[in-house]
């Protein structure tokens, strides 16, 4: 049997744009995050790609990234991640390659495939053509050959410059890319949490030792939101109860504050559709044992924790109660490939 590990706690943050807020304040409002969960001691801060949305700021992780490897000192930063279809391979290890040589050490570049946005938007952001005309794992694969040395250095700073890279998806095509490349996996669980245990378990099965990374390395995204207790948690969670039931109606929001979504029923007696699958609510006591179950379940040897909450400080808050409020460190036991 494999020994226990301890579990990191990372950072998943789509810098969210609350009602009545806009994209300035919500990026200042991340980059403060981000030096305070430096501080608390999380391991790395990631930014994905999203194009179109109303309520996400974070359409351009490599500056994102910039800003937030300048103002702080330890955390590990990057994409979480960069949607590869959506950019020429060389365009992202130039970008990246530049990362790393300002902040050697600290940079991570998370790749994925889904659109990042609706369509139409995806479509001016790289036609539908350029993004399927090669496979993602031949795309992947000419984006790592961009950081080596070895024949026509095109990318110039990537070369000698190459951040730790990961493969994320929610799903067995992305994990078995992983796998066979020999690369981390990030499965996220907080967009389909029935599919994290069979994701996880194909890239276990599927892993080939590379010189990227000679073992395979997990990290589990998942949604959380941490209060006091759990009445105010989930109080708080109304906000967003009351923006993914809007969602499936057809009808996208901002995140509204926990006054507005308790006042339309979003609070103690939710309206049908505003379930909240898959998100981890409650006070510290409530929600680290969920957490330890799930990194039990996976032998995650991360977990990358995104909280979308209406004020700053409330977010500020959830993260300071997961990483102080630990009686015991998350731990787990990697399964073998064919744990059933």
């Amino acid at each position: 049997m494999n020994p226990p590990h301890q579990v990191r706690i990372s950072v998943l943050d789509t810098v969210p744009i609350t009602r009545g807020s806009n994209a300035r304040v919500a990026l200042h409002d991340s980059v403060a995050l981000a030096q305070l969960v430096d501080d608390l001691g999380y391991y790395r801060y990631w930014v994905p790609e999203h194009h179109g949305m109303p309520g996400v700021a974070s359409a351009a992780p490599a500056v994102v990234a910039e800003r937030v490897a300048s103002v702080t000192r330890r955390i590990r930063v990057g994409a979480g991640g960069v949607m590869l279809p959506n950019h020429a391979p060389i365009v992202i290890a130039e970008q990246f390659g530049t990362l790393e040589a300002f902040h050697p050490g600290r940079i991570d570049l998370g790749l994925g495939r889904a659109l990042g946005g609706p369509r139409d938007i995806a479509d001016r952001v790289r036609s539908e053509h350029d993004r399927t005309a090669t496979p993602l794992e031949d795309q992947v694969r000419e984006l790592l050959a961009l950081f080596d040395a070895g024949g026509r250095a095109a990318a110039v700073p990537a070369v000698g410059n190459r951040p730790e890279i990961w493969m994320l998806g929610s799903s067995d095509h992305t994990a078995r890319i992983a796998g066979n490349l020999g690369l981390p996996f990030a499965a996220a669980h907080h967009l389909k949490p029935t599919k994290t245990l069979e994701a996880v378990r194909t890239y276990l099965r599927t892993f080939q030792p590379s010189s990227m990374s000679p073992a395979p390395r997990t990290t589990i995204s998942v949604a959380a939101i941490v209060a006091d207790n759990d009445e105010h948690a989930q109080w708080l969670a109304g906000s967003l109860r009351m923006k993914i039931a809007r969602r499936r109606q057809g009808q996208p929001i901002q995140l509204p504050s926990p006054e507005t979504a308790e006042a339309q029923g979003y609070t103690n007696n939710p309206t049908t559709g505003a379930e909240l699958t898959g998100v981890f609510v409650g006070g510290a006591a409530t929600v680290l044992p969920q957490l330890q179950a799930l990194v039990h379940a996976t032998g995650a040897d991360e977990l990358m924790v995104k909280t979308d909450l209406y004020t700053p400080s409330d977010r500020r808050r959830s993260y300071e109660l997961l990483m102080n409020n630990q009686t015991y460190p998350l731990t787990a036991v990697k399964p073998s490939p064919a744990t059933p």
